[in-house]
């Protein structure tokens, strides 16, 4: 078993294709864990193990591989580079050590790029870069460094160079030892540096050394005055910039062929940093200290049950440990350890501060609890979930179904804190929110293969609002006579418009006691009544009004609240005809986030949806905020047609900001209210 400061955890990141699962099992068998190298397209890979990433042929969840790697252990985790699975990303790098941007050496720097290398930048998670796929036709790692370099700026720097391209990519030069690595059948080993390409090593090497003792005065000044630092000095210091994101070394090789696999997972050992290099939350990471574990991962098993995954932050986690949950205040009792590997769990007796593994049936721990030793303060952040920004309506498909649906849907949620479940009473539709349209597909998928739940799609519906714009009058009369005491109310009432906002007012200006007093509440009730089932125009819920009650009638005989409700009914009814109703339409507040090269397209789109922009701001790093007001029914899909308009560069938050008339052409082709 690693000790702490042999463990490396290392998030596998990057944008979808460039390579992440590939490499995971390239790794796998440098470190000969597997006999063969699976593939991503065949469904035969270690870390993509779930029916729908078969079908689909690309990760869709993280997946925690270790690979014991010369007295180490490698926690991997491979990610999916899909932009609607973001959430998956992040869970990954609130564990994460050290993140692995993996860089298609054909594509380049592509959007999943820049979007993982700003999560990398938000969680503060160091970063090293691995191009992939040298030995394609048309890649380029001169190419994909200068994108890198131009993209990503400052501390970009080559640990390696690429011996041969595309077909006849055969090896890696090291800049700091100055050595050739030549592969044959995936298997390197060391030589001399070709003579074509020493003088362009040695240049490199010189450039290299100079950036990293540039973060130690002591060492520039031995440098300046030419004492090249020793090896181990120098990956110390680089391992330091590493750790305070000032360096971003970037390592080469390929996946398919084995080219510079070892290479990344000796630096990966060597200047990679241990869990105690990066305390989260300001926990001491000691393997002695209180037990401390960070659930960041649950995976729902129809069969097995909950599989809590975790992080031990503190401390050592032991079988038949009692450990107190910090949401719950519950006691979980830890049975059955395991170390995971994809779908595979070896079980183990115990795991150090640092190490990552699993426990199933925990009796209520969730996505983002922390267990701790009963008596322990903990505070750790939790995980900065994405937005849902896409929703659909579901629509149960039998009885059984949706006698199931509410419980399958909530353990898919702890599965994938990003989905959410919500049931409208207004339009009477249970909506399916998520990250967009890949994640809500993807979960559908799941519902029915583990929980036997099959659904359909409907679009979902709009909440429209009616109100008034003008003052108007009317009098409601309810008679009714069949024998015995019969039934009779007048009410007069004016109703006036409201702030946009106000809801509802009613004021009783009856004098005389033409309406008994105790009926006037009545005469409210019939009114609230009426707003609640809907206007004159399409029957969706009246706002904004105020009512008075000015006048009205009794008899002393027939009078009755049930009477004067009707006749408030009545009367705001016919009061509402006259007062020139409008709809109202939902208006959200979106704040948009693009390249600034797509400020233009996006404000035109936006406009092309009746939005108004209300401004926008320069965020930094080649991005710009467009927050603009849009009518809600043009934006209902806007995750799907915002990923289509900026190539899946943008991103934005939505919210309700207010209701608002809509125009009269549009409001004749909204639905009456079902």
């Amino acid at each position: 078993m690693a000790t702490t400061e042999r463990i490396r955890n290392v998030a596998l990141v990057g944008h979808s294709g460039a390579g992440t699962t590939s490499l995971t099992e390239a790794a796998l068998l440098a470190a000969g864990a597997i006999g063969r190298l699976g593939r991503v397209e065949d469904g035969t890979t270690v870390a993509d193990t779930d029916p729908e990433e078969k079908a689909h042929g690309l990760s869709l969840a993280l997946s925690v591989v270790p690979v014991e790697w010369k007295g180490h252990l490698l926690n991997l985790v491979d990610t999916p580079g899909d932009p609607d699975l973001e959430g998956e990303v992040r869970a990954a790098l609130r564990v994460a050590d050290l993140a692995v941007l993996v860089v298609s050496g054909v594509d380049g720097v592509q959007v999943g790029t820049e979007s993982a290398w700003r999560l990398c930048a938000e969680a503060d998670v160091p970063v090293l870069v691995f191009v992939n796929k040298l030995d394609r036709e048309r890649a380029s790692f001169d190419r994909t460094l200068d994108q890198l370099k131009e993209r990503f700026g400052e501390g970009i720097e080559p640990l390696e160079l690429p011996i041969g391209a595309e077909a006849g990519f055969s090896g890696v030069a090291d800049v700091l030892t100055e050595k050739a690595y030549l592969y044959d059948q995936g298997k390197g080993s060391e030589a001399e540096v070709p003579a074509d390409l020493a003088e362009r090593e040695h240049q490199v090497h010189d450039e290299v050394v100079e950036s990293i003792v540039v973060g130690d005065d002591t060492m520039l000044e031995r440098f300046l005055d030419g004492d090249e630092p020793a090896l181990d000095e120098l990956e110390r210091t680089l391992e330091h910039e590493i750790v305070e994101r000032t360096a971003f070394p970037v390592l080469e090789g390929s996946a398919t062929t084995g080219v510079g696999i070892d290479r990344l997972c000796d630096y990966l050992c060597e200047i990679g940093p241990p869990p105690t290099d990066r305390a989260v939350d300001g926990i001491t990471v000691d393997p002695s200290g209180p037990t401390i574990a960070f659930v960041f991962k649950t995976v729902a098993d129809p069969y097995v049950g909950q599989v809590s995954i975790f992080k031990v932050l503190s401390g050592t986690v032991r079988n038949d440990d009692h450990l107190r949950n910090a949401r719950s205040g519950g006691d979980e009792r830890i049975h059955g350890l395991f170390r995971l590997r994809g779908d595979q769990q070896t079980p183990v007796a115990e795991l150090v501060a640092g190490d990552i593994g699993g426990v199933a049936k925990l009796a209520d721990t969730r996505t983002g609890d922390v267990l701790s030793v009963p008596g322990t303060d903990v505070d750790v952040a939790p995980i900065a979930w994405p937005e849902p920004v896409h929703t659909v309506a579901v629509v149960a498909r039998t009885q059984a179904d949706e006698d199931k649906l509410a419980t399958a849907i909530h353990r898919l949620a702890d599965e994938d804190p990003t989905l959410r479940l919500d049931h409208d009473d207004e339009t009477h539709q249970t909506l399916l929110r998520g990250t967009g349209e890949t994640h809500l597909n993807v979960s559908l998928e799941r519902l029915e293969r583990k929980f036997g739940v099959r659904v359909d799609v409907e679009p979902v519906k709009v909440a429209y609002r009616e109100t008034i714009t003008t003052s108007a009058s009317a009098e409601g009369r309810y008679k009714k006579q069949s024998g015995g005491h019969g039934q009779f109310g007048v009410a007069s009432l004016v109703v006036e418009p409201c702030e946009r906002g106000a809801g509802f007012e009613f004021v009783d200006e009856v004098v005389g006691g033409a309406i008994p007093r105790q009926f006037i509440p009545a005469v409210e009730r019939g009114v609230r009544d009426t707003m609640d089932e809907g206007g004159v125009l399409r029957g969706y819920p009246v706002v904004d009004v105020r009512v008075r009650c000015v006048d009205g009638k009794a008899h002393s005989v027939d009078s009755s609240e049930m009477s004067f409700r009707a006749a408030g009914r009545l009367a705001f009814r016919e009061a509402m005809e006259a007062a020139s109703p409008v709809l109202l339409e939902p208006v959200s507040e979106l704040v948009v986030t693009v390249p600034t090269e797509l400020q233009g397209d996006v404000m035109g789109d936006l406009s092309s949806r009746r939005g108004r922009v209300s401004g926008t701001e320069p965020l930094g790093g080649g991005e710009v905020a467009v927050t603009a007001l849009v009518p809600t029914a043009e934006v209902v899909r806007y995750a799907v047609d915002l990923r289509s308009l900026t190539g899946a560069r943008g991103r934005f938050t939505a919210r309700h900001h207010e209701y608002a008339p809509m125009p009269a052409h549009l409001a004749e082709a909204v639905a009456p209210r079902s």
